[in-house]
Formats: C-alpha cells, structure tokens, sequence
C-alpha cells in the first residue's frame, strides 16, 4: 500500500490529536498514526482515571525548560479557558479540585471520545495499530517524508512528531521522538523521570519504613523548587503530590529541605512547652501524626526522646526547632519512568521555531507535546502544553 497526506502526525495522544484536529479543520489531509491498539491510554488513566485535563491558573512559570520563555507564546495563544469551552461544548461535567485543578465528574474516556469526534469532524483518518519502521526525505534537499510502516509505505508534505516522552513504558513509552530528532541532527536535552516518587536505598531514613501511608502537611524545597503540599511516606521512600512536584528540580545528591511545621513559629511554641513534664513527641503529636511525630522525634535525639520537656535546655528546643522547619535528607534516587507521570527533558527548545513548533533546519518537521523540553508541574499543566502546542503547531502543519 501506498498512501499521500498532506500531514502524518505519530503519535495519538493529547498533543498528537489536537494537531491533528486543527489541522484537518484547515482542509489539510491528516492522517493519525499509534503503535499502540487502544486509543489514548495515557488521557485514560490520568487524574485516577478522571482526567485532570487543565488548569485554571496555567502560566509559563509552570513550567520547566532549558529554555523558560519557549512556552510562552503556545500557552497565550491556547488558554485553559480554550480547552474548557472544548468540554462544555461536548457536555462534560467537571469540577474543580484544590489549586485550579479540573478533572471530569464521570470518566477520562469522556476526554477521549471529545478528541476523537473532533477528530472525525475534522476529516482526520486513522492507523493503528501502526509500527514506523523507517523515516526519511524524498531526496537530500527536502521533500516529502516517506514513512515505512507495518501497513506500508505512506507519504507526507509534513510530519509531526507527538511520541512523548519514556514515562510509563507498560503503556507504550519509547525513545522513538528522540530517535527521529536525533536522526534530522537536532538536539535533545538530556532527560530523566519527573513527578515521581522518591526512594531510598536499604536504610529509609530514621527507619520510617514502618510508617507507610501517612500523609503530612508540608512545605519541601530543593534546587530553586518550592511545594506546600501533602508528603506521603511509602514503604520505598517518600510520595504525595509535595514529593512528585520537587522531583523536578531535585537531582541526586542534592538536599531536600522539609519544613514539617509550616504554619508555626517552632522554637516559640517550644519555648512556649520548655517548663512542662510532657514528652517531646506527645507535644509534637498536637501538629503531626502520632506515628510520625514519635519515630522523627526518636530520629533527632534518640534516648533523649522519652525525657520530658523541663529537661530540655533552651538551646536544645532551638535545634530542634530548626530540624522541624529544615529536616534535611538525601534520597537515593527515584522511582524511575514505570512510576513517572512525564519525562523531563527531551527535544532542545533551541531547534524549534516557539509560534510554530517546526524545526529551524528541518522544514516540515515539526515536534508537540511532551517529547519537547517542556516540562509542566504536577496538576493539568502537562495537559495543557499537549493542547497549546498541539494547537499551535496545527496552524501550520
């Protein structure tokens, strides 16, 4: 089989189908490829399987890049309030969680099948499942790009890379967008997990291996990146939406700073105890987890611990003070790509134009989503980059 578009975009994803439906509405010829059987099972399980598909408050400081100021001109040009006006449209209800964070009532298929209507009214036509096995140029200088597949041979004026990044390879995550990048000679950026647990190696720190699935209420700060958002303590390390968010910035050997008492003044409240007969635990019990509050307590002055407030000196309550507002610990590393919801890193922003998301060097080639250097912080950000530079790449495809 033999088969002309005027676009091809690999990839049917959120970025992947939003290309395309702006395209296909523009009269161009698209064709969506997937490796994959099921349509879109990265929108599917996101949000716990109900899709947090925006957010409110999406601005360019959201995000990560070598390069900041990329994003910006997608982001303006396709707002939250755009994909929103998409959802209603379709008659999706939704709600709004804690910090601009909107999810659907129902289920993220409802996210799916909105993409695949539009899709349909666009003209836009399928393959998939469809493996490419090789991409190239009509001739040296340029012209089409010619793709061999599984199903055969097609042809294209233009071609969109929207393969994503390596997170969650049990659904299908490949290095295959690096690979066509790095064929065309463009840069990558070097790339590894983000929003992803974090782990430790034999010894968790101060033993809380035990104190799996408490929750706590923190401020955790590394590298330039500041969260107040809950922490979960794991069985492998630590978790929670505060953990997932600073692994960004976080990189190996590098402190995490854990402000365990944000809302309060510790050595006032400290000094406030220092003369009474409780236990330092039981007093930091009122703020923290009991469970919690006893095994970090132990962990800061061992047998000290089980001696009442009164034998504590004023300066020893003000080192402790500052463990509460500083814990400092080194994770061994992280969870790796199975449990990470995006890759950071990926296609150097510096090889693509920022209003088209076509490459410099290679025109007709053009890149969207999360194969690029953008990176979004936890909470619909990612999702919001893969409809603005969907969107804007589907101008111009």
């Amino acid at each position: 089989m033999f088969l002309k578009k005027d676009v091809i975009v690999i990839g049917a994803g959120a970025a992947g189908m939003m290309c395309a439906i702006e395209a296909g509405k523009r009269g161009r010829s698209v064709l969506l490829l997937d490796h994959a059987s099921k349509l879109a099972e990265k929108i599917r399980i996101s949000g716990g399987g109900r899709c947090n598909f925006t957010n409110r408050h999406s601005r360019p400081e959201h995000f990560l890049s070598h390069n900041p100021h990329f994003c910006r001109s997608a982001l303006a040009r396709f707002t939250p309030q755009d994909f929103i006006a998409l959802v209603e449209k379709h008659g999706i209800r939704y709600h709004e969680k804690k910090l601009g964070q909107l999810f659907c009532d129902e289920s993220s298929q409802q996210i799916i099948e909105l993409l695949r209507h539009e899709c349909e009214a666009a003209g836009v036509t399928w393959q998939m499942p469809c493996r490419v096995n090789n991409v190239s140029r009509a001739n040296a200088g340029g012209g089409r790009f010619m793709l061999e597949t599984d199903r055969g041979t097609l042809s294209a004026e233009t071609l969109v890379i929207a393969t994503g990044g390596l997170s969650i390879p049990q659904i299908g995550a490949s290095s295959f967008g690096y690979r066509i990048a790095e064929q065309f000679k463009l840069s990558v950026t070097p790339v590894r997990p983000a929003l992803v647990p974090l782990i430790f190696g034999s010894e968790h720190p101060a033993g809380f291996s035990t104190l799996s699935g408490i929750s706590i209420d923190a401020v955790v700060s590394c590298n330039g990146g500041r969260f107040r958002e809950n922490l979960l303590i794991t069985h492998r390390g630590l978790s929670g939406p505060a953990i997932l968010q600073i692994s960004s910035y976080w990189r190996p050997g590098i402190l995490l700073h854990i402000d365990l008492l944000p809302d309060i003044d510790a050595a006032s409240w400290l000094s406030d105890h220092r003369h009474g007969s409780a236990r330092l635990p039981s007093l930091l019990a009122q703020h923290l987890p009991r469970r919690f509050a006893e095994a970090w307590t132990q962990a800061i002055v061992g047998e000290r611990s089980e001696v009442p407030m009164n034998r504590y000196s004023h300066k020893d309550l003000e080192q402790i003070a500052t463990q509460l507002h500083d814990w400092k610990i080194i994770p061994d590393g992280t969870a790796g790509y199975k449990k990470a919801e995006v890759t950071l890193g990926g296609i150097d922003t510096r090889e693509l134009s920022s209003k088209t998301m076509e490459a410099k060097k290679v025109p007709g080639l053009y890149f969207i989503g999360e194969v690029i250097d953008v990176t979004g912080h936890l909470g619909g950000f990612n999702f919001q980059w893969a409809w603005a530079s969907g969107y804007a790449a589907g101008q111009f495809v």
